[in-house]
């Protein structure tokens, strides 16, 4: 799957509440009431990316979970990364 370029990506992002574009990859930051509730979005997040089989980079901490998505086999942001993280966004709403 093709690169996207800067403007490709930000145009992307303008459908995407919440991520940004940092580098090589689109970002976001999600927020919840309690550990547990971050740990069942990362466990709905794993379910949607093996499915896609398209693995994000997820970091927690406490309440907060970091979402990194870039395909690697691409070097960069690809539609296959927007639409994870489409996905990812209607799983958090």
């Amino acid at each position: 799957m093709a690169k996207l370029s800067d403007g490709e990506i930000e145009s992307a992002l303008t459908s995407l509440d919440g991520w940004s574009h940092e580098g090589d990859q689109i970002v976001r930051e999600f927020q919840f009431g309690d550990f547990v509730e971050a740990l069942g979005f990362i466990t709905q997040v794993g379910v949607l990316a093996e499915r896609a089989d398209h693995h994000p980079t997820i970091t927690n901490t406490y309440n907060r979970v970091g979402i990194a998505l870039w395909s690697h086999d691409s070097d960069g942001v690809t539609e296959r990364d927007v639409a994870l993280a489409t996905e990812i966004n209607a799983r958090a709403a």
